[in-house]
């Protein structure tokens, strides 16, 4: 298979967040500290539902996961960056915390340099994750973990203002889940910022993503349990998300061009509104196809549809971007279409339509400098510039209640 368009090109503090990587370096490592993280160890193995566990101010270090399989727990820290949990020294485990429980909550600590994902919590039901920040302290790396925040198989879910730094994957992550709220956090040196993966029924409003790979990424895969859709993303910060892809090669996200803001691949119901997007090298949104990631299993699922259809762009304010493209095609087809000194439009489409529908993919585009038609179907031979077909609108899609205020 053809590369395809992402195959071509392979700081702001956030008040209330806390402080930052170097600066949770400096809590204070209390006596007993040892100690604690055996208790803290026995207390997950042990809990009981509807029981609080407290994590107190200070430094503790782990050298294997820590897990929690019951229901109706609260794990709360001291603080984001105040009560720290390094697992800088693991040797045994996938994760820094697994959680298997519904009503869980866990709040305010840091959880930081796990050798695989941070926090991931499975097939759960009713989870909030409140304060809390997951980091790789040695900066972007293939070696961090994939994911930072990692709810999967997951309903009615609440993440708020918390913080993802260094994840080679995604630093917040949604997948397979049904009613997601992921607001008032911050995503920064990830490869994804913010990743809602065959989710159905999320709101990503109020974040900030900078400095990632890609800003926010909405996407549907093959192979897996469902199928997302009905997404809104709404009034964040998406700008200079221009560093270099350190994904593990192989991986769905290690094809995203370094300068995306806001991806769309292969869903349908997506709302983007109200966000500041900016200085997105690449392009400040992408729409695509599955087709154009390269995944190789791509066709294998006959379920699955690799078309992005109704998607809804309006009232964003977008600036810059587009002027330096990931990949030595990408620039190429910048320079062909905007000469040297010009820049790709606010949106690039790759072009794949599903021809047996019809009436077109429904992508309606409104207060955008233009688009460009990337032509993927045709081997990216004669892409296109004309915006009629996109002027349209789509209903409001409508939304999530968690039911939590």
């Amino acid at each position: 298979m053809r590369r395809g368009l992402w195959g071509l090109g392979v700081a702001l503090a956030l008040a209330g967040c806390g402080r930052s990587g170097t600066e949770a370096e400096t809590a204070a490592v209390p006596a007993g500290a040892a100690d604690f993280a055996r208790t803290l160890h026995e207390r997950l193995l042990d809990a009981k539902p509807g029981e609080v566990i407290e994590i107190p101010p200070g430094r503790f270090s782990f050298d294997h996961s820590l897990t929690l399989r019951a229901d109706g727990v609260t794990l709360r820290g001291a603080g984001m960056d105040k009560s720290v949990l390094s697992f800088k020294g693991q040797k045994a485990g996938a994760e820094g915390l697994l959680v298997n429980g519904d009503d869980f909550t866990i709040e305010h600590l840091t959880i930081e340099d796990s050798r695989g994902d941070g926090l991931k919590i499975s097939e759960s039901e009713n989870v909030t994750i409140r304060g809390v920040k997951v980091q790789w302290t040695g900066g972007p790396s293939t070696k961090n973990g994939a994911y930072g925040l990692y709810p999967v198989l997951t309903r009615n879910v609440l993440i708020e203002d918390s913080v993802a730094i260094g994840a080679s994957d995604a630093g917040i992550y949604v997948g397979q889940s049904d009613g997601v709220i992921v607001r008032r956090s911050r995503a920064e040196l990830n490869v994804a910022g913010i990743e809602i993966e065959n989710t159905i029924n999320a709101d990503v409003y109020d974040n900030i993503a900078t400095r990632n790979t890609g800003g926010i990424l909405v996407f549907n895969m093959p192979g897996l349990s469902q199928q997302g859709g009905n997404i809104r993303v709404f009034d964040n910060q998406v700008f200079e998300n221009n560093t270099g892809n350190f994904g593990a090669k192989g991986t769905p996200v290690a094809s995203v061009p370094a300068g995306s803001g806001i991806v769309v691949n292969s869903n349908d119901d997506i709302e983007i509104f109200n966000n500041r997007i900016a200085d997105n090298d690449t392009a400040n949104i992408i729409i695509s196809s599955v087709y154009s990631t390269g995944y190789k299993d791509s066709s294998k699922s006959e379920t699955f549809d690799p078309y992005p259809e109704r998607i809804h762009v309006h009232g964003n304010q977008l600036s810059g971007g587009g002027g330096s493209p990931d990949g030595l095609d990408l620039k190429a087809l910048k320079v062909a279409m905007y000469g040297l000194r010009g820049r790709f439009p606010d949106v690039l489409w790759d072009g794949y339509v599903d021809k047996k529908k019809g009436g077109g993919p429904q992508i309606c585009l409104h207060d955008v400098s233009g688009v460009i038609n990337a032509d993927g179907p045709g081997g990216y031979k004669n892409p296109g510039k004309d915006a009629r077909a996109f002027d349209c609108r789509l209903p409001p899609l409508p939304a999530v209640d968690l039911g939590r205020g």
